[in-house]
Protein backbone atom coordinates (compact mmCIF):
# COMPACT_ATOMS: atom_id res chain seq x y z
CA UNK A 1 0.00 0.00 0.00
CA UNK A 2 1.28 3.39 -0.99
CA UNK A 3 2.30 5.70 1.91
CA UNK A 4 1.51 8.85 -0.53
CA UNK A 5 -0.74 12.00 1.10
CA UNK A 6 -3.85 12.07 -0.72
CA UNK A 7 -3.43 15.10 -2.87
CA UNK A 8 -5.66 18.04 -2.51
CA UNK A 9 -8.67 18.59 -4.73
CA UNK A 10 -8.17 21.46 -6.86
CA UNK A 11 -10.89 23.35 -9.55
CA UNK A 12 -9.51 26.06 -12.14
CA UNK A 13 -11.87 28.57 -13.03
CA UNK A 14 -11.36 30.04 -16.29
CA UNK A 15 -10.23 28.00 -19.47
CA UNK A 16 -8.61 30.29 -21.64
CA UNK A 17 -4.79 29.88 -22.12
CA UNK A 18 -3.77 30.94 -18.77
CA UNK A 19 -6.27 28.29 -17.13
CA UNK A 20 -5.01 25.34 -19.86
CA UNK A 21 -1.67 26.16 -19.19
CA UNK A 22 -2.06 25.72 -15.23
CA UNK A 23 -3.76 22.38 -15.97
CA UNK A 24 -1.17 20.55 -17.48
CA UNK A 25 1.40 21.74 -14.67
CA UNK A 26 -1.08 20.29 -12.46
CA UNK A 27 -1.55 16.96 -14.12
CA UNK A 28 2.23 17.20 -13.42
CA UNK A 29 1.89 17.61 -9.86
CA UNK A 30 1.95 15.10 -6.79
CA UNK A 31 0.03 17.38 -4.65
CA UNK A 32 -2.45 18.14 -6.78
CA UNK A 33 -5.61 17.08 -8.54
CA UNK A 34 -7.73 18.67 -10.95
CA UNK A 35 -11.31 17.88 -10.39
CA UNK A 36 -12.90 20.45 -12.32
CA UNK A 37 -12.08 22.92 -15.21
CA UNK A 38 -14.19 24.98 -15.47
CA UNK A 39 -15.36 27.92 -17.99
CA UNK A 40 -18.70 29.51 -19.92
CA UNK A 41 -18.14 27.65 -22.99
CA UNK A 42 -18.76 24.12 -23.91
CA UNK A 43 -16.74 24.40 -27.17
CA UNK A 44 -13.53 26.26 -26.15
CA UNK A 45 -10.37 25.37 -26.81
CA UNK A 46 -9.55 24.58 -22.87
CA UNK A 47 -12.36 22.49 -22.28
CA UNK A 48 -12.10 20.45 -25.50
CA UNK A 49 -8.18 19.97 -23.94
CA UNK A 50 -9.47 19.35 -20.59
CA UNK A 51 -11.94 16.56 -22.34
CA UNK A 52 -9.03 14.64 -24.26
CA UNK A 53 -6.79 14.44 -20.95
CA UNK A 54 -9.80 13.08 -19.37
CA UNK A 55 -10.48 15.95 -16.70
CA UNK A 56 -13.90 16.60 -15.55
CA UNK A 57 -15.05 19.71 -17.13
CA UNK A 58 -17.92 22.43 -17.08
CA UNK A 59 -19.22 25.22 -18.90
CA UNK A 60 -21.54 26.79 -15.70
CA UNK A 61 -18.58 28.82 -14.61
CA UNK A 62 -18.74 29.81 -10.66
CA UNK A 63 -22.26 28.27 -10.58
CA UNK A 64 -20.83 24.59 -10.69
CA UNK A 65 -18.67 25.52 -7.87
CA UNK A 66 -21.53 26.79 -5.88
CA UNK A 67 -23.31 24.18 -7.02
CA UNK A 68 -20.87 21.21 -6.41
CA UNK A 69 -18.87 22.55 -3.17
CA UNK A 70 -17.47 19.03 -2.24
CA UNK A 71 -15.57 19.45 -6.06
CA UNK A 72 -12.66 21.06 -4.93
CA UNK A 73 -10.67 22.13 -1.51
CA UNK A 74 -8.64 25.26 -3.50
CA UNK A 75 -9.41 27.26 -6.38
CA UNK A 76 -7.52 29.10 -9.24
CA UNK A 77 -9.40 31.93 -10.64
CA UNK A 78 -7.83 32.55 -14.12
CA UNK A 79 -10.39 34.75 -14.92
CA UNK A 80 -10.45 38.25 -14.91
CA UNK A 81 -10.26 41.21 -12.18
CA UNK A 82 -13.89 41.71 -12.25
CA UNK A 83 -14.84 38.33 -12.38
CA UNK A 84 -12.89 37.86 -9.13
CA UNK A 85 -14.54 40.50 -7.42
CA UNK A 86 -17.49 38.37 -7.80
CA UNK A 87 -16.10 35.40 -7.18
CA UNK A 88 -14.67 35.96 -3.87
CA UNK A 89 -17.52 36.18 -1.62
CA UNK A 90 -18.41 32.90 -3.13
CA UNK A 91 -15.19 31.11 -1.97
CA UNK A 92 -15.61 32.86 1.31
CA UNK A 93 -18.85 31.02 1.96
CA UNK A 94 -17.91 27.81 0.39
CA UNK A 95 -14.81 27.90 2.52
CA UNK A 96 -12.60 27.62 -0.18
CA UNK A 97 -9.10 28.56 -0.40
CA UNK A 98 -8.47 31.18 -3.33
CA UNK A 99 -5.25 31.37 -5.49
CA UNK A 100 -6.17 34.63 -7.51
CA UNK A 101 -4.00 34.77 -11.05
CA UNK A 102 -5.93 37.92 -11.38
CA UNK A 103 -4.55 41.37 -11.05
CA UNK A 104 -7.67 42.36 -8.57
CA UNK A 105 -5.52 42.84 -5.64
CA UNK A 106 -8.57 41.29 -2.67
CA UNK A 107 -6.07 38.68 -1.69
CA UNK A 108 -2.86 39.03 -0.07
CA UNK A 109 -0.21 39.69 -1.99
CA UNK A 110 2.09 36.62 -2.89
CA UNK A 111 5.34 36.06 -4.72
CA UNK A 112 6.28 32.39 -3.25
CA UNK A 113 10.09 33.23 -3.13
CA UNK A 114 9.65 36.37 -1.10
CA UNK A 115 6.89 35.80 1.35
CA UNK A 116 5.24 31.85 0.86
CA UNK A 117 4.79 31.75 4.32
CA UNK A 118 3.06 34.49 5.05
CA UNK A 119 0.70 34.06 2.56
CA UNK A 120 -0.34 30.45 3.96
CA UNK A 121 -1.92 32.24 6.31
CA UNK A 122 -4.69 33.63 4.52
CA UNK A 123 -7.45 31.72 2.42
CA UNK A 124 -7.48 34.50 -0.49
CA UNK A 125 -3.95 35.10 -2.22
CA UNK A 126 -2.94 37.38 -5.09
CA UNK A 127 -0.51 35.98 -7.45
CA UNK A 128 -0.26 39.96 -8.72
CA UNK A 129 0.81 40.39 -11.97
CA UNK A 130 3.27 38.82 -14.22
CA UNK A 131 5.33 41.76 -14.46
CA UNK A 132 5.13 41.53 -10.51
CA UNK A 133 5.94 37.61 -10.65
CA UNK A 134 9.15 38.68 -12.48
CA UNK A 135 10.04 41.83 -10.52
CA UNK A 136 9.43 41.83 -7.49
CA UNK A 137 11.44 39.80 -5.99
CA UNK A 138 14.38 42.45 -6.97
CA UNK A 139 12.38 45.03 -5.53
CA UNK A 140 12.40 42.57 -2.17
CA UNK A 141 16.18 42.37 -2.51
CA UNK A 142 16.74 45.92 -3.35
CA UNK A 143 14.47 46.59 0.02
CA UNK A 144 17.15 44.11 2.34
CA UNK A 145 20.29 45.72 0.88
CA UNK A 146 18.99 49.63 1.04
CA UNK A 147 17.74 51.40 3.72
CA UNK A 148 16.51 55.05 1.31
CA UNK A 149 15.44 53.55 -2.31
CA UNK A 150 13.22 57.02 -3.32
CA UNK A 151 11.97 55.15 -6.56
CA UNK A 152 11.55 51.91 -8.60
CA UNK A 153 10.73 51.47 -12.40
CA UNK A 154 9.61 48.27 -13.53
CA UNK A 155 9.21 47.87 -17.30
CA UNK A 156 8.16 44.47 -18.80
CA UNK A 157 8.11 43.45 -22.29
CA UNK A 158 6.19 40.70 -23.77
CA UNK A 159 5.30 39.21 -27.29
CA UNK A 160 1.57 40.63 -28.22
CA UNK A 161 0.62 37.12 -29.26
CA UNK A 162 1.03 35.76 -25.86
CA UNK A 163 -1.61 38.90 -24.40
CA UNK A 164 -4.78 37.52 -24.58
CA UNK A 165 -8.02 38.95 -24.19
CA UNK A 166 -8.28 39.02 -20.31
CA UNK A 167 -4.32 40.28 -20.14
CA UNK A 168 -5.76 43.27 -22.36
CA UNK A 169 -8.70 43.55 -20.22
CA UNK A 170 -6.91 44.14 -17.21
CA UNK A 171 -4.31 46.63 -18.10
CA UNK A 172 -5.17 49.17 -15.92
CA UNK A 173 -5.23 46.89 -12.73
CA UNK A 174 -2.33 44.94 -14.27
CA UNK A 175 -0.37 48.60 -13.85
CA UNK A 176 -1.84 49.20 -10.29
CA UNK A 177 -1.59 45.62 -8.65
CA UNK A 178 2.08 45.54 -10.00
CA UNK A 179 3.00 49.18 -8.25
CA UNK A 180 1.34 48.62 -5.25
CA UNK A 181 3.40 44.91 -5.37
CA UNK A 182 6.35 47.04 -5.76
CA UNK A 183 6.15 49.62 -2.89
CA UNK A 184 5.08 46.62 -0.46
CA UNK A 185 7.80 44.56 -1.02
CA UNK A 186 10.43 46.91 -1.45
CA UNK A 187 9.72 49.89 0.57
CA UNK A 188 10.16 52.62 -1.85
CA UNK A 189 8.51 55.78 -1.83
CA UNK A 190 7.58 55.74 -5.40
CA UNK A 191 6.97 53.38 -8.18
CA UNK A 192 6.12 52.84 -11.37
CA UNK A 193 5.61 50.22 -14.17
CA UNK A 194 5.15 49.99 -17.37
CA UNK A 195 4.64 46.98 -19.56
CA UNK A 196 5.16 46.50 -23.93
CA UNK A 197 3.26 44.70 -26.02
CA UNK A 198 5.66 43.71 -28.96
CA UNK A 199 4.83 42.70 -32.20
CA UNK A 200 7.79 41.48 -33.51
CA UNK A 201 8.14 38.25 -35.68
CA UNK A 202 9.53 35.45 -34.53
CA UNK A 203 7.82 36.29 -31.25
CA UNK A 204 10.31 37.73 -28.05
CA UNK A 205 11.08 36.31 -24.69
CA UNK A 206 9.98 37.79 -22.12
CA UNK A 207 12.17 40.64 -20.24
CA UNK A 208 11.66 42.35 -17.45
CA UNK A 209 14.09 45.91 -16.46
CA UNK A 210 14.18 47.08 -12.91
CA UNK A 211 15.78 50.58 -12.53
CA UNK A 212 16.08 51.53 -9.08
CA UNK A 213 16.99 55.19 -7.33
CA UNK A 214 18.60 54.79 -3.78
CA UNK A 215 20.85 56.87 -1.94
CA UNK A 216 23.77 55.34 -1.30
CA UNK A 217 23.83 52.34 -4.24
CA UNK A 218 25.33 48.83 -2.95
CA UNK A 219 25.45 46.95 -5.89
CA UNK A 220 28.00 44.43 -4.70
CA UNK A 221 25.66 43.62 -1.22
CA UNK A 222 22.90 43.40 -3.54
CA UNK A 223 24.14 41.48 -6.43
CA UNK A 224 24.91 38.61 -3.76
CA UNK A 225 21.40 38.44 -2.23
CA UNK A 226 19.82 38.93 -5.62
CA UNK A 227 21.96 35.74 -7.00
CA UNK A 228 20.03 33.75 -3.43
CA UNK A 229 16.95 35.13 -4.66
CA UNK A 230 16.75 34.35 -8.32
CA UNK A 231 18.16 30.66 -7.14
CA UNK A 232 14.99 30.11 -5.36
CA UNK A 233 12.51 31.35 -8.10
CA UNK A 234 14.31 29.19 -10.30
CA UNK A 235 12.97 26.34 -8.17
CA UNK A 236 9.43 26.82 -9.44
CA UNK A 237 10.43 28.79 -12.82
CA UNK A 238 13.34 27.42 -14.37
CA UNK A 239 13.11 29.65 -17.42
CA UNK A 240 13.89 32.74 -14.99
CA UNK A 241 17.33 34.43 -15.28
CA UNK A 242 19.55 37.55 -14.71
CA UNK A 243 20.69 38.69 -17.90
CA UNK A 244 21.69 41.92 -17.27
CA UNK A 245 23.59 43.44 -13.82
CA UNK A 246 22.87 44.32 -11.59
CA UNK A 247 25.05 47.57 -12.60
CA UNK A 248 25.25 50.81 -11.75
CA UNK A 249 24.45 53.15 -14.94
CA UNK A 250 23.72 56.91 -14.29
CA UNK A 251 23.14 56.52 -10.58
CA UNK A 252 20.67 54.07 -10.66
CA UNK A 253 20.68 50.19 -10.60
CA UNK A 254 19.72 48.32 -13.22
CA UNK A 255 18.98 44.62 -13.49
CA UNK A 256 17.14 42.70 -16.32
CA UNK A 257 15.48 39.39 -16.17
CA UNK A 258 14.26 36.74 -19.12
CA UNK A 259 12.14 34.67 -18.40
CA UNK A 260 11.47 31.82 -21.04
CA UNK A 261 8.46 29.26 -20.36
CA UNK A 262 8.31 25.53 -20.19
CA UNK A 263 6.57 25.24 -23.38
CA UNK A 264 3.28 23.59 -21.72
CA UNK A 265 -0.11 24.29 -23.47
CA UNK A 266 2.05 27.68 -24.83
CA UNK A 267 4.90 28.32 -26.80
CA UNK A 268 7.80 28.82 -24.57
CA UNK A 269 8.16 32.14 -25.72
CA UNK A 270 4.93 33.10 -23.42
CA UNK A 271 7.43 33.38 -20.15
CA UNK A 272 5.11 36.34 -19.11
CA UNK A 273 1.96 33.52 -18.62
CA UNK A 274 4.37 30.52 -17.25
CA UNK A 275 5.52 32.41 -14.31
CA UNK A 276 2.48 33.44 -13.03
CA UNK A 277 1.16 29.95 -13.47
CA UNK A 278 4.11 28.71 -11.85
CA UNK A 279 4.10 30.74 -9.20
CA UNK A 280 0.60 29.76 -8.27
CA UNK A 281 1.20 26.19 -8.72
CA UNK A 282 3.97 26.76 -6.13
CA UNK A 283 1.89 28.55 -3.98
CA UNK A 284 -0.65 25.66 -4.28
CA UNK A 285 1.23 22.45 -3.43
CA UNK A 286 2.46 24.68 -0.20
CA UNK A 287 -0.66 24.82 0.90
CA UNK A 288 -1.18 20.92 0.12
CA UNK A 289 2.02 19.98 2.00
CA UNK A 290 1.07 21.90 5.48
CA UNK A 291 -2.94 21.21 4.98
CA UNK A 292 -3.14 19.41 8.15
CA UNK A 293 -0.38 21.99 10.04
CA UNK A 294 -2.92 24.96 9.07
CA UNK A 295 -6.00 23.37 10.41
CA UNK A 296 -8.04 23.12 7.27
CA UNK A 297 -9.91 20.14 8.35
CA UNK A 298 -10.25 17.12 6.51
CA UNK A 299 -9.78 17.09 2.45
CA UNK A 300 -13.01 16.96 0.49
Amino acid sequence: MSNAPRKLKVAILGTGNIGTDLLVKVLRSDWLECTAFVGRSASSPGISKAMSLGVPVSSESIGYIEANPDCCDLVFDATSAADHVRHAPVFERLGKIAVDLTPAKLGVLAVPAVNLEEALGHKNVNMITCGGQASIPIAWALGRTHADIDYIEVVSSIASRSAGPATRRNLDEYIHTTETGIRRFSGCRRAKAILNLNPAEPCINMQTTVLAKVAKPDVEGFTAFLRDVAAQIRRYVPGYEVIVGPLLENGRIVTMVRVRGLGDYLPAYAGNLDIINCAALAMAEEYARNWDRLGHGARG
